[in-house]
């Protein structure tokens, strides 16, 4: 017979969340942000409100002795036309930092993106539940990761215990930023993200602000780094300005300067690396835009194709090897002056090697096997022996 329960319904609060910068409340509960009030109203782009708004490296954190967990949440689906139905989100459960469980909430509303036509519709739909049952006996700090590529307000919390936020783990505060492969695109699960498994074999509190389509070296994302908390930060820059084709490299190199100088005005002496693009053999010397492959969805296969002509590169079209002589350049010159910046060459993290290896499935993102070693890799690149983060 099922188990019953004297459940206990806790309001969520921000203190009960990590990796959330504001917390909007809305008709059915409240709503992650991964960017500041301040910052959305900045922003009319619905590509970077969608993402922003799913909850990449974002977890309920409290400390209980309950042995079970409800969690009533309203997510949203996205379904592109002419593909395949994405799976539901996933949900993580750390018990005492270890994995405990896994799970998804079906329902939610429904988004439709057509590509093709360039449009979008959300239908509503209903609030789902999930429950994590027989967790160990005792006092234990308990974190639920959320779905780290799909909106989730938070409904209700129920414990069959009280709940009190989980104290401070007094690690160091790692604050990335990163286009959808830092967001987790093709990652399994949120805590099998890159950046999620580099801040677990490094010891440190991950806020991913990996926003997926978006790293385009935006002000206001400039000026959230530089009002957030952190002990170290990371930018991943370079292939969402090449596959967007959103500037020239004449625009590029004073944008990555402004970008830098905004962030070092809150912090002046906090290591700071800049990682240039992963392998991406499509955009390593043909400019954008990328666009979809649309040949491929009568077979259930999304795929990206580069646009631009190799060419243009003499009139200042962005190539991913551009990018990454130009951001050695910039570090190597303000690093001069500036002796806690760091640069780290993307092809470390995924290679020519990798790619023979575990090509990328659409051209543009990794998939969960790349996101491990990537992960792994950065880890050790950058938080043992010499790296950037290891002072």
């Amino acid at each position: 017979m099922p188990t019953t329960h004297d459940w206990i319904t806790t309001p969520i609060t921000r203190d009960l969340l990590r990796g959330a910068l504001d917390l909007e409340r809305t008709e059915h509960g409240v709503l992650p942000h991964r960017l500041p009030a301040r910052a959305r109203a900045q922003n009319t782009d619905g590509q970077l409100a969608m993402a922003e708004s799913q909850p990449s490296g974002v977890r309920l954190a409290v400390r209980t002795r309950a042995t079970a967990l409800e969690l009533d949440t309203l997510p949203t689906k996205r379904v592109y036309v002419g593909t395949p139905p994405r799976p539901d989100g996933v949900y993580d459960l750390l018990v005492d930092g270890r994995p405990a469980g896994r799970g998804s909430v079906a329902g939610g509303r429904t988004l439709t993106i057509d590509m093709a036509a360039g449009t979008a519709a959300v239908e509503p739909g209903p609030v789902g539940t999930l429950r994590f049952d027989g967790l160990p006996e005792g006092t234990k700090d308990i974190e639920v990761w959320l779905p780290h590529d799909e909106t989730t307000e938070l409904v209700a919390l129920r414990t069959d215990a009280p709940v009190e936020p989980s104290p401070d783990p007094g690690r160091r505060i790692w604050l990335h930023h990163g286009s959808s492969i830092s967001h987790g695109s093709g990652a399994a699960s949120p805590t099998t993200t890159w950046p999620a498994l580099a801040a677990s074999l490094g010891g440190v509190e991950l806020v991913n602000l990996g926003l997926g389509g978006s790293a385009l070296l935006d002000p206001f994302t400039a000026r959230t780094l530089r009002d957030t908390p952190a002990d170290l930060i990371s930018l991943k820059i370079g292939i969402n300005v090449v596959n967007q084709d959103v500037m020239r490299l004449r625009a590029f190199t004073p944008a990555v300067h402004g970008f830098l100088d905004t962030i070092r005005e809150g912090h002046p002496t906090t290591p700071l690396l800049v990682v240039s693009p992963i392998l991406c053999p499509i955009h390593e010397d043909t400019p954008g835009p990328s666009a979809p492959d649309f040949t491929r969805l009568a077979e259930g296969r999304l795929r990206f194709r580069a646009t631009g002509d190799p060419a243009e590169r003499a009139s200042g079209k962005l190539t991913l090897h551009v990018i990454r002589d130009e951001l050695a350049r910039i570090v190597a010159q303000r690093a001069a002056d500036d002796p806690h910046l760091y640069h780290l060459d993307g092809r470390d993290l995924y290679g020519e090697a990798d790619f023979a290896e575990l090509p990328l499935p659409d051209g543009l993102h990794p998939d969960a096997a790349t996101h491990r070693r990537m992960g792994e890799r950065f880890a050790q690149l950058v938080f043992t022996g010499k790296g950037a983060f290891t002072g």
